[in-house]
């Protein structure tokens, strides 16, 4: 429960607060006692002792109509019954709103942060596997891939950070289940959109940047991404960032403008890898010996001493980390399945030219034989991403490549493969069924010399299409049926 006095005082000491608005009149402090025992942004969701958020463009005023509820929270006066705080940002409010609602639950667990262009997700179950080593799997996990918020039931969130007000609940619930701990992947529209505003996290990580999420319903350039990538870092206690990374030398100089504690890895740092084959690597600096882990590719190597450095920081041993490491299994990053005829498929994540760059490395290196590429993009979103894919193929000769859907949402699959393959000098096969395309690739390998590529969609079970999630067989369970 809050009381509206409460919400009112948090949003004067926000500089947030305009006025209470009702029945044409403005009101700086409301003259009557209310509780409410429910915050909400879903007007189906609603009840008559409920705050609710009126949030987002495409809010109307319809939804209020029929809302029941006490009050509303808003960046504009609807001009309806319903009593409405007015405020200058609805997502701040509701981020500091729900943390004092829900207790502050962030302040109770030890939290673990990651952001960059790709290897959230790998190093986030990194994460959570060291520090169940740690605390006898007591972590929770927020992630592209999945969310547990007890260690035992797994389940799909709709977006890579939840909105503030059901980040906190979460959180809330990760506490009442015992949790000690979280590693979460904070996304650069979750500060560009609020969506973590108010929180400090105990560690951050910076793993990468590279273009992506550019486009006119994400970030307009590549500055206000970086930029908002970069607002983990003032957040955060102590810091861990890649050396290597593209404009590293104005996270060095915040951080140490700032003072904020902070570990770098890369080859020209203290902790780097200075042994590489296979699975198996070995580090020097802070967190030094030799580890495996389950995926190949340098680059998860690397994602894996970031999170050894961060995970040190939070109290794990020299053996956490080995220990958590070797058993970390990351569901749809790398993910191998092998035909009955040797040929190797490889099922990843991987969604923007950086993250397949790297991907087809990897595999170039382990495969002399065909090389087969399942691949599509996002409709309505990451629209830079088909010219990064384009010159991905352009550059790899070696790929075949069956181009497909991948969440076209209210675009025609055929026109965004149409404008991958105009960065292509080569013809590219198309098929529209994603199963169908997958089981084009796999027939047509021959030994264990070939591999196949699915690239996108990683352990998603679903196509985003017209604004709305519909069942997909997903893409390992696909592979799996024409092995």
């Amino acid at each position: 429960m809050i009381k509206l006095e409460q919400v009112v005082e948090i949003l004067k000491k926000d500089n947030n607060f305009r006025e209470i608005s009702s029945a044409g009149e403005y009101y700086f402090n409301w003259p009557k006692e209310v509780n409410f025992d429910q915050l909400s942004y879903d007007s189906r969701k609603s009840t008559k002792d409920t705050l609710f958020f009126a949030k987002g463009l495409n809010f109307k005023k319809e939804y209020l109509t029929d809302l029941e509820a006490a009050f509303y929270v808003s960046e504009f006066d609807y001009e309806v019954a319903l009593p409405a705080i007015i405020v200058t940002d609805v997502k701040r409010a509701m981020a500091l709103i729900a943390a004092n609602f829900y207790k502050f639950p962030q302040n109770k667990l030890k939290t673990l942060a990651l952001t960059g262009t790709k290897g959230k997700t790998t190093s986030a179950y990194f994460a959570k596997s060291i520090l169940d080593k740690m605390n006898g799997g007591k972590t929770a996990l927020l992630s592209t891939a999945q969310t547990t918020l007890d260690g035992q039931n797994y389940f799909k969130s709709e977006l890579t950070t939840p909105e503030s007000l059901d980040l906190l609940e979460m959180m809330a619930k990760a506490l009442e289940n015992g949790m000690t701990h979280l590693v979460m992947e904070v996304s650069s529209q979750a500060y560009k959109t609020e969506r973590v505003y108010g929180l400090t996290f105990d560690v951050g990580v910076f793993l990468n940047i590279s273009p992506d999420h550019i486009g006119p319903v994400e970030h307009p350039t590549l500055e206000d991404y970086f930029y908002c990538k970069r607002q983990l870092l003032k957040n955060s206690r102590y810091f861990v960032a890649n050396a290597e990374m593209n404009h590293f030398a104005i996270i060095k100089e915040e951080l140490n403008e700032r003072k904020i504690p902070h570990a770098f890895y890369g080859a020209d740092s203290e902790n780097k890898i200075i042994e590489s084959k296979g699975l198996h690597f070995v580090t020097d600096g802070s967190v030094s010996g030799e580890f495996d882990i389950r995926l190949l590719g340098r680059f998860n190597q690397e994602n894996a001493l970031a999170t050894a450095l961060a995970t040190k920081a939070l109290g794990a041993s020299f053996e956490n980390i080995r220990q958590g490491l070797a058993s970390a299994i990351v569901p749809g990053r790398m993910e191998l399945l092998t035909a009955k005829n040797g040929a190797h498929i490889y099922i990843d994540y991987a969604h923007n030219g950086l993250s397949l760059e790297n991907l087809v490395e990897v595999v170039e290196d382990h495969h002399a034989g065909q090389l087969f590429l399942v691949l599509g993009s996002t409709g309505n979103k990451g629209e830079s991403r088909r010219k990064d894919f384009g010159q991905v193929i352009e550059n790899h000769p070696r790929l075949n490549v069956i181009l497909t859907t991948d969440d076209s949402n209210r675009e025609n699959p055929k026109t965004i493969a149409d404008e991958i393959a105009s960065f292509v000098s080569r013809e590219l096969d198309f098929e529209l069924d994603r199963e169908f395309a997958i089981k084009k690739a796999i027939s047509k390998t021959q030994n264990s010399d070939d591999a196949v590529i699915i690239a996108g969609k990683g352990a998603d079970m679903f196509q985003l299409k017209d604004g709305k999630r519909e069942p997909y067989i997903g893409d390992s369970p696909a592979a799996q049926k024409y092995l």
